[in-house]
């Protein structure tokens, strides 16, 4: 197996930055990324607000230049008249935070690695070795067939069934793409160390905005699972602003039909589905088109609006 501890900062091995941890108690280590599980950019913000509460310091950096598809995915730059002013340097990072009490924790975020994947799957390994990590926490979000009006609903999976903390509400077997969280997951449980994922259901006619619900279910998730204590109260005021902006957006469309036909199937999926497909009856459910002209105009001012105005 390739060493890449030559990245790491030599003083974390003798800095004890875990040492406030009790005896036999080891850290746990999150990752989001953003790139296909990024429904609502949930996983995003609920990396920010964790970072807006504590920095953290930064003990590794992956070298993006073996991962990321620059010309995919180009990062934005400054034009200043006749020179280039600012490059938005993209960057994958592990950092150690802690939490409201002081326990601490490692979080993984950046950009979804776009190749070397087994590379990557290698040098996360490595990490988790050199700090002692007890358990891995994947976070994602995917689009779904399910109503704002409703609580975030989250698919749990785990390398071992004996990790899975929850009754998942979408049981069927089904062929997906992949990304580096399954990756990450499988590789990690053939080589001995526990990984878990919690993917939070983010409505489909939202998943290109930011939809802080989501966030708060994922936090929620990875507290109830960690004992970790966050705070998520500035997070929850944007989830109430944002739920109000949808459902008046939502009324001057067409005054909630489509999206009273949402919840009624939804509403009925949950009650009375055993083994539940993955999206409610398609001949009942209001159609991408539907969904997308009822809401063409909302996310148009979204889009229109400077950020963080709310205007």
């Amino acid at each position: 197996m390739r060493r890449f501890f030559a990245r790491l900062r030599p003083e974390r091995s003798e800095s004890g930055v875990f040492d406030e941890l009790p005896e036999g108690v080891r850290p746990s280590l999150l990752f989001a990324f953003d790139g296909f599980l990024n429904a609502g950019s949930a996983p995003r913000l609920a990396v920010e607000h964790l970072q807006s509460r504590d920095e953290g310091e930064v003990v590794h950096e992956f070298d993006l230049d073996d991962y990321y598809d620059y010309r995919g995915r180009r990062p934005p730059m400054v034009f200043d008249r006749d020179r280039y002013a600012e490059y938005d340097r993209p960057s994958l990072e592990l950092r150690v935070h802690h939490d409201d009490h002081g326990a601490p924790y490692l979080v993984l975020s950046g950009p979804e690695p776009d190749f070397r994947w087994e590379q990557f799957a290698e040098e996360v390994h490595e990490i988790v070795e050199e700090y002692g990590v007890e358990l891995v926490i994947g976070l994602g979000a995917v689009p779904m067939g399910v109503p704002h009006t409703r609580p975030s609903v989250i698919t749990n999976h785990a390398s071992r069934r004996e990790l899975l903390d929850r009754k998942n509400l979408f049981r069927a077997q089904v062929v997906i793409p992949a990304s580096i969280h399954s990756v990450l997951e499988i590789r990690l449980g053939e080589w001995g160390h526990d990984s878990v994922g919690y993917v939070a259901h983010v409505p489909q006619y939202v998943a290109q905005v930011e939809y802080p619900s989501a966030s708060v279910a994922l936090l929620e998730a990875v507290a109830g699972r960690t004992g970790l204590h966050f705070d998520l109260e500035e997070l929850r005021l944007q989830q109430a602003e944002t739920v109000a902006d949808i459902h008046k957006q939502v009324e001057e469309q067409d005054g909630g039909d489509v999206l009273a036909n949402l919840e009624r199937q939804y509403d009925q999926m949950t009650r009375s589905a055993v083994e539940p497909p993955l999206v409610a009856d398609e001949s009942d459910l209001p159609t991408g088109d539907e969904i997308g002209s009822q809401f063409e105009e909302f996310l148009a001012q979204l889009d229109r609006r400077e950020p963080g105005t709310g205007e």
